[in-house]
């Protein structure tokens, strides 16, 4: 399967999740602004994935969107992940809002 693909799939996965209601057992609660590039990047896998995907909806959430393009949220990974592993200690959320706003190279 390639990257993309489960970058497609891991945002449909968060989409669904988020549509679910919450409940009691709802107790493992992170904020999504605390988490450094450095933590983000040594998730493995779908956990990878799905924070990734998870930082996608919160920049498309606070636009006000509900329209996107998997081949720009693709690169926008891409960008997202090398500029991560040359800034471990930034803000994950405020490097992505920072490589999605950029222009794609």
């Amino acid at each position: 399967m390639t990257y993309r693909t489960t970058s497609v799939l891991a945002f449909a996965l968060l989409a669904a999740s988020l549509a679910a209601p919450a409940t009691a057992a709802d107790n493992d609660d992170k904020n999504l602004a605390n988490y450094t590039c450095k933590e983000v990047m040594l998730f493995s896998g779908k956990d990878r994935d799905v924070a990734i995907a998870v930082l996608h909806g919160y920049l498309l959430g606070k636009s006000g969107g509900t329209t996107f393009n998997t081949d720009v949220l693709a690169a926008g990974t891409d960008r997202f992940m090398d500029y991560c592993l040359d800034n471990p200690t930034r803000k994950a959320l405020e490097s992505m809002e920072k490589v999605m706003k950029a222009p794609a190279s």
